[in-house]
């Protein structure tokens, strides 16, 4: 594997996300505002969703549509309400406040009025500077984030690991795209953990997906999953398949060459019943010995 794309949300951070502040410029008390999002963000799948969780909010959503990467649409007290990122609710033809914040901000709307927006924080995990530097160290070209949120917030996210580069703003079939063209670098290896991230993943050479914040989805998608969640294990899976690699070509190129000589000896006649068998089960036995220092 020679390149290593992630996923932001979920993936590089804990995906636990939390209301930060209410941005100014709402035209709606910050209780409304919160209860409006909340009553909509419960039928969403993606990590934002959760924190909304413990608002409670009396009103009826109907009609609820998920629009991927982008937000949600219903219907409150018969008034099409929108919640999402800015570009969700301008092609929509609401009139916002653009906030300038490198934190994930969400929108609202009813009735054509927008209500105003919150900021959200998704901490990033620990320890993920030092995954990015030993992947490096272990020949990884490049390192790469893929991901729908705002590119203030995903470059942020990229200087403070130590990544290459980073894609942002992107739809689930752009994120596909952008894949495409980095399996032409290398061996591609893709780490996510929603419903969005499985194309990539059918398309990346391999895929990996976490274990416990993973949608059942990806984690079905997926060749290898993170059971505790922590990206140290992509270092020990690349070091795995580097040992294992080294022991199945010293397996090999000892198993043909012992062949070889036996074969010769037979050939000559000076071959006897013992070293026969050794050749047989003998070579076979040493091949599977060697094979059990993956055990340590």
């Amino acid at each position: 594997a020679k390149v290593f794309a992630f996923d932001k949300t979920g993936t590089l951070t804990k995906g636990e996300f939390v209301v930060k502040n209410v941005v100014e410029g709402g035209q709606v008390r910050d209780e409304e505002l919160i209860s409006v999002i909340s009553a909509l963000e419960k039928y969403s799948s993606h990590p934002i969703s959760k924190a909304f969780e413990s608002y409670e909010t009396e009103l009826l959503v109907e009609s609820v549509e998920e629009f991927a990467g982008k937000g949600l649409r219903g219907f409150i007290d018969g008034e099409e309400t929108l919640v999402g990122n800015a570009k969700f609710l301008i092609e929509r033809g609401v009139a916002i406040k653009e906030s300038v914040s490198p934190y994930t901000v969400i929108h609202a709307s009813k009735g054509g009025r927008y209500l105003g927006a919150v900021t959200l924080v998704d901490e990033i995990r620990e320890g993920c500077r030092q995954v990015v530097a030993e992947l490096k160290n272990l020949g990884v070209k490049k390192s790469v984030v893929l991901t729908g949120d705002r590119a203030d917030r995903a470059r942020e996210v990229v200087n403070e690991v130590g990544m290459d580069e980073f894609k942002a703003e992107l739809l689930p079939n752009e994120k596909l795209s952008e894949a495409e063209k980095l399996k032409g670098l290398g061996g591609l290896v893709y780490v996510g953990d929603g419903i969005n991230d499985a194309p990539v993943m059918k398309v990346a050479n391999c895929a990996v997906s976490m274990g416990k914040l993973g949608s059942s989805v990806a984690v079905e998608a997926s060749d290898v999953v993170l059971i505790k969640d922590e990206l140290k294990g992509l270092v020990d899976g690349v070091k795995l398949a580097k040992k294992t690699k080294k022991i199945v070509w010293q397996n090999i190129v000892f198993s043909v060459l012992m062949k070889f000589a036996f074969m010769a000896l037979g050939v000559l006649g000076v071959l006897p019943l013992s070293l026969a068998v050794f050749a047989d089960v003998g070579v076979m036995l040493l091949a599977v010995l060697n094979s059990l220092r993956m055990r340590f």
